[in-house]
């Protein structure tokens, strides 16, 4: 797991069309990375639609949010799609990004035991710095949380 004032690990990913986001070219910007188990399930759309409905204050305290989750291209861009997100998703098909953040772990399910990743977001600073980490997420009311995290750290 990541502690704050830890260098967010760097990494290349590909974002839903295809072009290569690299965190560390971000900066001087804060950024936001949602970690998310699936796309077009329950509670990963309304996260998602959440964070692109507050994409217009994110981008005003000058924060990228990126989602993140080991689903491909293509189920990406038909969540997107079908979704009217616009909030870049970054594909982590090898689940190495997922494995340096800590969010990939054991979770517990109907009884069942297996390997996934845990709903995570972590808010990294204009210098590259993990500033809050929110583990084990609740959707409800996360977004605004996180949003006024993001403006705390722009003021």
């Amino acid at each position: 797991m990541l502690n704050i004032g830890d260098i967010a690990p760097d990494f290349t990913l590909p974002e839903t069309d295809g072009d290569l986001v690299t965190l560390s070219a971000q900066k001087p910007n804060p950024v936001v990375l949602f970690f998310y188990p699936r796309d077009n399930t329950k509670g990963c759309t309304v996260e998602a639609i959440d964070f692109t409905q507050a994409a217009a204050d994110f981008a005003a305290a000058g924060t990228k949010v990126y989602g993140i989750s080991k689903d491909d291209l293509k189920s990406h861009a038909k969540f997107r799609d079908k979704q009217e997100l616009t909030v870049p998703l970054l594909s982590d098909a090898e689940g190495t990004v997922c494995e340096d953040y800590g969010v990939w772990a054991e979770k517990k399910m109907y009884g069942k035991t297996f390997f996934g990743i845990v709903r995570t977001t972590v808010l990294i600073d204009a210098e590259g710095k993990v500033a809050r980490v929110w583990n084990k997420v609740k959707v409800a009311g996360h977004v605004d949380e996180v949003l006024a995290a993001a403006q705390e750290l722009a003021a």
